[in-house]
């Protein structure tokens, strides 16, 4: 079982705190099933009986981006556990969000988890051969609205834990005075009111939850690279998964879509759903 990176670092007056759909996505991605799709798709090429690869099968270091990434602990998962999900540690990672708090919480709990990962291996690799390099390389976490400072086609693998809870409202984004996080605002932000529109951001999906996600689905087929893009989303029952995947099939033979793992009540809009979408 692949470690869970510490979030006791972070405030959760402002920022989502991981609970079971953050844990459904890490067991999901870890899982052994997705693990071998994975690998089949990023990981190295295969190496042949002299032990050596032929640099030409090799393909670009695959993007990955965890959008709204809250305490950053599925990315920093990611990171952190690379060459065991991946099946090569050579993994770019980013993260957006559009809490400031949240991109600071990230970068931390990121590096935090790839240095107790490196400590580790290095540890191992006192007693045996092994590659001590196992984590992938994390860029950034931006300030930024989903995957707007992506360019289209850039990204691999995109991972998204949406606000999905039904509210009657839609999810309103934050004012620049509360999008900063520097003291020279500090005299002209309700510290209040800002954190509770940062966590509302967090769990509101407005109509069926879904208002956030659709902004999501609508932005892969540009954002996912042509050839092996792919998405794992997290669903509750009450954003009906089965028109999400219905949805998702109209967009051409290209495409496919399907349920990898769920949790929760059987009954009710509390139960949830990971489904990965990828071009095949």
């Amino acid at each position: 079982m692949l470690p869970t990176p510490s979030t006791s670092h972070v405030s959760f007056d402002n920022i989502y705190e991981p609970a079971e759909d953050s844990y459904l996505l890490l067991d999901t991605l870890s899982s052994t099933t997705e693990k071998s799709f994975l690998k089949s798709r990023f990981g190295l090429p295969e190496v042949s009986a002299k032990g050596n690869s032929n640099p030409f099968n090799r393909v670009p270091a695959p993007l990955l981006a965890d959008i709204g990434t809250g305490s950053g602990v599925i990315l920093a998962f990611l990171t952190a556990n690379a060459r065991a999900i991946f099946g090569t540690e050579s993994v770019l990672t980013i993260g957006t969000d559009l809490n400031s708090f949240a991109c600071e919480a990230t970068a931390k709990t990121v590096k935090l988890a790839v240095r107790g990962a490196s400590d580790e291996q290095r540890i191992l690799s006192a007693f045996d051969d092994g590659n001590a390099g196992n984590c992938g390389f994390f860029t950034d976490a931006l300030l930024a609205d989903l995957s707007t400072p992506v360019r289209d086609g850039m990204i691999d693998l995109l991972v998204f834990n949406p606000p999905y809870v039904p509210t009657p409202e839609p999810p309103k984004l934050p004012q620049t005075e509360l999008v900063s996080n520097s003291s020279a605002d500090r005299g002209v932000v309700n510290f209040f009111e800002r954190d509770s529109h940062f966590l509302f951001l967090s769990y509101a999906g407005g109509f069926d939850g879904m208002e956030t996600t659709n902004r999501v689905l609508t932005q892969l087929p540009d954002v996912l690279h042509k050839h092996r893009g792919v998405a794992y989303i997290l669903l509750c029952a009450q954003n009906k998964p089965e028109e999400v995947k219905a949805r998702v099939r109209g967009w051409g033979s290209d495409w496919a879509v399907e349920t990898v793992s769920s949790s929760g009540k059987s009954g009710g809009w509390e139960k949830l759903h990971v489904i990965r979408i990828w071009r095949v």
